[in-house]
């Protein structure tokens, strides 16, 4: 689409009407887009755009973390879409995004305050799968996936903490990079969020799409707490180059112990044997500290420890009233409570042991090992309702997620690179994403790597049952 501009053939305001028409033909199958911005498109793309590697392309931004100033954000939450809250402020993610040329179509739904890999929220409704509509799309990112994968629009912007950029990707067979921690700054609202778990990015449909956004949107602010190594060149070189012959190792048993669906193995076994044959030396492995016993404990902590902050600090201070029980979902609140139970000094230990466990995982890279391979998800798309958190059992949907991302959250905890790469559908037609993991700061090798998988086992042909 940028192409097609820059050389004249279409204008910008025709590829923001084409997305329009796109939004208002498939959204009410899929409730995807929550919030249009349709008027707003159409005059900024007939005006002076900025001359950006992505011009006139349309783009849907998802409703939590990337604010933009004088327009509304929700988080999922029935409190704020009461409230009618309003930012006041730009993030720097969304001043990058408009300065590459993009032009936002709309916001996209989002699970309450982005806490489940599913999305439901009471507050605007499930938002369903284009591969089949019984199914989740994933969470928390899962609106801007099904606008993507339906080719609503090209380009939808996600965020991860705990695998919320590859899990909708997985479940909606697009292409989902988490980069490194401290890659896309997350100036001015935070130095970090949840302790540096949440990342910010997009989901595409290809390994070129996503390296050019991640090159026109990485880069730190003055006095953010960490920035990641610059790149040596820009990352859309990085598509097409030769990665060399790499030592990868593929783990296909879940983490802290939970079962993985013979589909998930199979991609991932798959994917191996493909890497093989791409003349890749590839073995069975895994990391044993991610089997410690403790590892999910002390995640949990630190993330409840967060949804207390929302609640009882983030939130309060700029709606300038308390929140309640009553003002969100059940398994928020309980969640917030959990977060509560716990001090300061618990807080900060379990950030020191998750700290300790992200070495010994770093040192199974340092051993020799250039790339992990594992499933993206433990299972195939779950059915919508299956993370429903009832009042008499507000932690349901928690617990329920443990056994869907045990493979995700902790390249959140390490801050390392992953990539989530729809390389297998099973015998249900539905996308089952396959994970690849690098080193902290190496996205080059990811990308290198990852389109040289696409070359193999090209999927762009491939169309969901709700499509443009």
């Amino acid at each position: 689409m940028a192409g097609l501009v820059a050389r004249g053939e279409v204008s910008p305001t025709q590829l923001v009407d084409d997305a329009i028409t796109r939004i208002e033909k498939l959204n009410p199958q899929l409730n995807a887009v929550i919030r249009y911005r349709f008027e707003q498109a159409r005059s900024e793309a007939a005006g002076t755009l900025p001359d950006g590697p992505f011009r006139g392309v349309p783009l849907v931004l998802k409703d939590l973390v990337c604010y933009s100033a004088g327009e509304p954000v929700h988080e999922g939450m029935r409190l704020l879409k009461e409230a009618g809250w309003v930012s006041p402020v730009d993030q720097e993610l969304s001043r990058r995004f408009r300065a590459a040329g993009f032009v936002v179509v709309g916001r996209t739904n989002t699970p309450e305050l982005g806490i489940l890999p599913t999305t439901e929220p009471l507050a605007y409704g499930p938002t369903h799968n284009p591969w089949d509509l019984s199914r989740s799309t994933g969470g928390s990112s899962g609106g801007s996936a099904a606008a993507v994968a339906s080719g609503m629009v090209p380009v939808g912007h996600a965020n991860d903490g705990g695998g919320s950029i590859r899990i909708p990707a997985s479940e909606c067979g697009l292409v989902g990079l988490k980069p490194s921690r401290g890659r896309v700054s997350l100036a001015p609202e935070w130095g970090d969020v949840f302790g540096g778990l949440v990342c910010e990015l997009a989901v595409t449909r290809s390994v070129r799409d996503t390296a050019a956004v991640l090159d026109a949107v990485a880069g730190p602010v003055p006095g953010d707490p960490y920035a990641a190594p610059p790149p040596a060149r820009p990352y859309r070189e990085e598509v097409g180059a030769d990665p060399g012959r790499l030592r990868i190792g593929v783990q296909t048993t879940a983490p802290g112990g939970v079962a993985t669906h013979s589909d998930c193995v199979t991609a991932a076994e798959a994917a191996g044997r493909l890497l093989e044959s791409l003349g890749h030396r590839v073995e069975a492995s895994r990391i044993p500290a991610l089997d410690h016993p403790d590892y999910s404990q002390k995640f949990v902590l630190v993330w409840s420890s967060g949804t207390a902050y929302d609640l009882d600090h983030y939130w309060p201070s700029r709606l300038g009233r308390s929140i309640t029980q009553d003002d969100v979902e059940p398994l928020t609140w309980a969640l917030a409570e959990l977060g509560r139970s716990h001090s300061a000094a618990d807080f900060l230990a379990a950030r020191e042991w998750l700290q300790s466990n992200s070495r010994q995982v770093a040192a199974w890279f340092e051993d020799g090992y250039d790339l992990l391979v594992t499933p993206t998800l433990a299972e195939p798309p779950p059915v919508l309702g299956e993370f429903d958190s009832p009042a008499d059992n507000p932690l349901r949907g928690l617990f329920r997620a443990a056994s869907l991302v045990p493979f995700t959250p902790p390249f959140n905890v390490t801050g390392q690179p992953a990539i989530s790469l729809p390389l297998h559908w099973n015998s249900d037609g539905l996308p089952i994403g396959v994970q690849l993991v690098a080193p902290y700061g190496r996205e080059d090798v990811l990308i290198r790597v990852a389109a040289q998988l696409e070359r193999a086992q090209p999927w762009a042909g491939r169309r969901p049952l709700v499509a443009a």
